[in-house]
């Protein structure tokens, strides 16, 4: 029989994981929310009988006791949970932040529970209508060892895959995730943006770059980062990355740092390729650096 789960938050992450565990026979004791409505509404999605706004209510029956509120907030509902003893002994405490370590929770410890943290590494920033946002991902674990254990399987049921991290590593491992989720974002923006100064605009902007970075994700996953690497910084093309400069500044002068940031740090990928020979990869480091 599968473990009896307790979702405290109900935003997308806590609203995924009630939808997707209760498919994969995963029973819940309730929803709970500082957002009556919010409970309700996730309630409703499960076909769960109870909702609260308050945690506890809730909790004590749960095996397990999923804390997706908030950042902010998670450390002080694991205490007023807590505080109320409201953790089930021997039950497993996780929190899905990518930043914060497990030993936030540790106010659960009074209640005898084992405490850990599971981060999806996936963006919620749609609401899913075609299937589970966990199906292939792979969640970053950290904490009790039987914490670990029981996310391990939550995983595996989810259909996805768990890596341990260090707790004192957390951070820069979340750090990995933002650069690779949200600033592909804003350097996407930034390659729009200029796209949209040569004349191309609307939603021929997507259809026009789409193909060149599908290609590049698929090098990299075939090939590696540095062997993925083409363009004018790997193949030393001093004239080209010039004229760049000086369009930029001509038409998008907010935008040329970011670009001169960005050549910088291409120039040791390209010299790890040995494409970039030294004498044009200085060059390019004092044509980068203005």
């Amino acid at each position: 029989m599968k473990p009896v789960i307790a979702i405290v938050g109900c935003g997308r992450v806590g609203t995924a994981l009630a939808k997707f565990l209760s498919e994969a026979g995963y029973r819940l004791s309730g929803l709970a929310s500082k957002s009556l409505s919010s409970a309700k509404r996730v309630a409703d999605l499960t076909e769960t009988g109870r909702f609260t706004e308050m945690p506890w209510e809730i909790t004590k029956e749960a095996d397990i006791v999923f804390l997706t509120t908030p950042d902010s907030k998670i450390s002080d509902t694991c205490s007023s949970v807590a505080f109320n003893d409201g953790f089930k002994k021997d039950s497993v405490v996780l929190h899905c932040s990518g930043v914060l370590p497990s030993t936030i929770l540790s106010s659960a410890k009074s209640c005898s529970t084992f405490i850990g943290s599971m981060h999806p590494m996936q963006s919620f920033a749609l609401n899913e209508v075609n299937g589970s946002p966990f199906n292939g991902i792979i969640f970053a674990v950290e904490g009790d060892a039987q914490a670990l254990h029981r996310a391990a399987n939550i995983a595996v049921d989810l259909g996805a895959n768990c890596i341990p991290i260090n707790t004192e590593d957390k951070t820069l491992y979340h750090a990995a995730a933002v650069i690779a989720s949200n600033y592909l974002v804003t350097l996407l923006s930034l390659a729009f943006r200029l796209i949209e100064h040569a004349g191309i605009s609307g939603s021929d902007t997507w259809k026009v770059l789409k193909p060149l970075i599908e290609g590049t994700l698929s090098n990299i996953e075939k090939a590696g980062i540095t062997e993925a690497l083409t363009g004018p910084v790997a193949r030393g093309d001093i004239e080209t990355v010039k004229r760049h400069i000086e369009a930029i500044g001509e038409k998008s002068p907010e935008l040329l740092d970011l670009y001169n940031t960005l050549g910088f740090y291409t120039i040791s990928i390209a010299e790890a390729k040995g494409t970039l020979s030294e004498k044009y990869a200085n060059i390019l480091k004092k044509i980068t650096k203005g």
